[in-house]
């Protein structure tokens, strides 16, 4: 073996060593149902996934071997097996791979079975898919299946006990659902929350709490809130900006490409205002590879996102907010770089600098000069850092108000030519009309038909 070769294989086991000594207290807190509860009665979560593996049996499943990498409840298994998987290893470190063993017997039972399509089609693997033993008793698969997802797509790191298992287990040419992951970052402009959050830190600004001068935790106390994702859906109208997006493919991405990566950010800035903080979510893709499927089949594409815009799942969305807010004019461009760094707490360290800069100005400058720009104008520029795992949570938003809300009553402001527009251009007007009858319906005390007559025309509506 050479040098080189050596060196690769030392720092291969390196990292299976790393995943393999996890903190114990994860699969703790996933071997209880009521978690697993939560994550199934996820609708979106749930029948994306259902719909990504059965939608895709006769294409992909039928007659396939299928690893079910952290398996939990099985339900990801048992979906394989009913789209026709010849056989799943289900994977599973926590205590949940005992009780996924109960459903599998109740199966086999003679006289009243339970779920008769799953008996002896799927095999409880109690273990860490980083086991080295698995390397000599699992065989390779065809489709490997799996949620290993966390709030902003990468924390808890599971992702990375995903990508092992292709590296290990996959066939050339074999097939990952979910096959892709988009990251999204967005500026925000939250008063309400920001606000919320330094009144947090200044209960440490007092000078007699029951005798005590409390002054001296402020310092600390404000690092800890603004360094703390708040996870909680928020309404979209708090964006003032579109999304940058960082794609993941999980058919092709390296350990070494989860565990450190940049998202450069290039935000075009809809209103003036405040800028808050980031609003962070993620879509998935479940589109297996043609390489994946059976001769002549076509497969079935899947999407799912956690977006402000869509149905809330049990990840919800993530604000990350400024220490100091940053303001912002409608028309400007705001740059930089989101670093994000595995950390030893299942999750990440995520760091950004930003700065506002002049539509102009942003076209002409280069990297140096941004970084140069950064350090010399400190007014217009922010740096942060966020810790992943320590989230706390807000549930204040509960939806959309039935009227929409009028940016400047978030103290955002649109230019004054956006603002105009809709009144210069009047908006095509429906043409009056006229209620020329109402019959009702035979033995109906509810539907009738209204007649309406118009310059154009003459209209029947049923009601």
């Amino acid at each position: 073996m050479s040098m080189e070769s050596s060196r690769e294989g030392e720092a291969n086991q390196r990292e299976d060593d790393e995943v393999l000594h996890r903190d114990p207290t994860y699969f703790q807190y996933y071997s209880q149902l009521q978690h697993q509860q939560n994550m199934l009665q996820d609708y979106v979560r749930t029948s994306a996934y259902h719909s990504a593996i059965t939608l895709n049996g006769l294409a992909l499943f039928r007659d396939r071997l299928v690893m079910d990498v952290g398996a939990g409840s099985g339900i990801l298994s048992f979906f394989a097996a009913q789209a026709g998987a010849k056989h799943v290893h289900a994977v599973e470190a926590s205590g949940m791979a005992n009780k996924m063993k109960v459903i599998l017997e109740a199966a086999k039972r003679k006289n009243s079975p339970r779920n008769v399509y799953l008996a002896d089609r799927i095999t409880v693997v109690g273990s860490k898919i980083e086991d080295p033993r698995l390397l000599t008793s699992m065989p390779q698969v065809d489709v490997i299946i799996s949620e290993p997802i966390g709030v902003l797509l990468v924390h808890e790191r599971m992702l990375e006990s995903f990508v092992y298992a292709r590296d290990k287990f996959l066939r050339p040419g074999g097939a990952m659902l979910p096959s892709s992951g988009t990251i999204h970052l967005a500026p925000l402009s939250d008063a309400a929350l920001w606000n919320e959050t330094i009144a947090k830190a200044r209960f440490w600004q007092q000078d007699s709490f029951y005798g005590v001068d409390l002054n001296p935790y402020f310092a600390p106390a404000f690092e800890e809130f603004f360094s703390a994702p708040v996870v909680g859906c928020f309404s979209p109208t708090t964006l003032i900006g579109d999304s940058v997006q960082h794609d993941v493919d999980f058919h092709t991405i390296t350990l070494a490409g989860l565990k450190e990566f940049v998202i450069p950010i290039d935000w075009q800035i809809r209103y003036t205002g405040l800028m808050h903080g980031i609003g962070g979510w993620f879509d998935l893709a479940f589109v297996p590879p043609p390489s994946s499927l059976h001769r002549g089949a076509k497969s079935s594409t899947v999407y799912m996102s956690t977006s402000p815009y869509s149905p809330a799942t049990h990840w919800q969305q993530v604000r990350l907010l400024l220490k100091q807010p940053l303001a912002v004019n409608a028309g400007q461009v705001v740059r930089g770089l989101v670093s994000m760094k595995a950390n030893d707490q299942r999750s990440y360290d995520v760091e950004a600098r930003i700065i506002a800069l002049d539509e102009e100005e942003a076209a002409a400058l280069t990297d140096e000069g941004l970084s140069r720009l950064m350090d010399e104008h400190k007014s217009r520029s922010r740096s942060a850092i966020w810790y992943l795992h320590d989230q706390t949570y807000n549930y204040a938003y509960t939806g959309e108000p039935l009227e929409p809300a009028k940016p400047e009553n978030a103290n955002l402001y649109l230019p004054v030519d956006s603002l105009l527009a809709d009144s210069i251009a009047p908006a095509q007007q429906p043409a009056s009309s006229i209620v020329s009858s109402v019959q009702g319906i035979a033995d109906s005390l509810t539907d009738f038909i209204v007649t309406a007559s118009s310059d154009q025309d003459s209209n029947a509506m049923q009601y």
